[in-house]
């Protein structure tokens, strides 16, 4: 990637659109923003590394050819978009769908760690999609290969420790960004307790 001049990660929260083609229009807004630019000078899609199809995938944007990492997720009414310097991952999930799931997607230490708390079980889910979507592979990985501790805000995978951030922007909201231990900004709210 050149050299964007942004030094942390700024993650947007807004509310979700109706497709994703306003998921891109919410892209190329946050990149501007982060990059200070016109929307008119952001390029932005999506490209699958494997078939290398464009209407799923990676998303990717540049701004006057100059590359920048994005992520996005997106949870029931609430979308993220995470704009970096480098590769970033980033993860949104409800507190409350992710305590419901089943323990088989989480690691004994995460189990033991969490002592069955949902937050931390939902910053568990989170870290490990924001790492495998840093990672490129997304849930191509089996998430069992990801063991995350959040006290310590790291994930580890495959042999090393990576830097996880961890933010609760409302009570049944978990936010993770994983970008190699940058600083994150979060901007944006989270409206109506969701």
């Amino acid at each position: 990637m050149g050299e964007s001049g942004l030094q942390a990660v700024v993650v947007t929260l807004c509310a979700t659109g109706p497709d994703r083609a306003a998921d891109r229009e919410a892209l190329v807004a946050a990149v501007a923003a982060a990059a200070a630019v016109e929307t008119a000078a952001v390029r932005a899609g999506r490209v699958c590394p494997h078939c290398a199809g464009t209407d799923h995938g990676r998303p990717w944007a540049t701004v006057c050819g100059t590359a920048f990492g994005v992520s996005l997720s997106r949870t029931t009414g609430v979308l993220a978009l995470a704009v970096a310097p480098g590769t970033v991952g980033v993860d949104l999930e409800r507190v409350s769908r992710v305590g419901a799931a089943p323990l088989d997607v989480f690691t004994p230490g995460e189990r033991e760690r969490s002592a069955g708390d949902a937050g931390l079980l939902a910053a568990c889910w989170a870290a490990k999609e924001a790492v495998l979507k840093r990672d490129g592979r997304g849930l191509r990985v089996d998430p069992l290969s990801v063991d995350v501790d959040v006290a310590a805000g790291t994930a580890r995978f495959e042999g090393r420790d990576h830097p996880v951030s961890v933010h609760r922007p409302a009570p049944d909201l978990v936010l993770v960004v994983a970008a190699g231990g940058l600083p994150v900004v979060v901007e944006g709210s989270v409206s109506g307790g969701a």
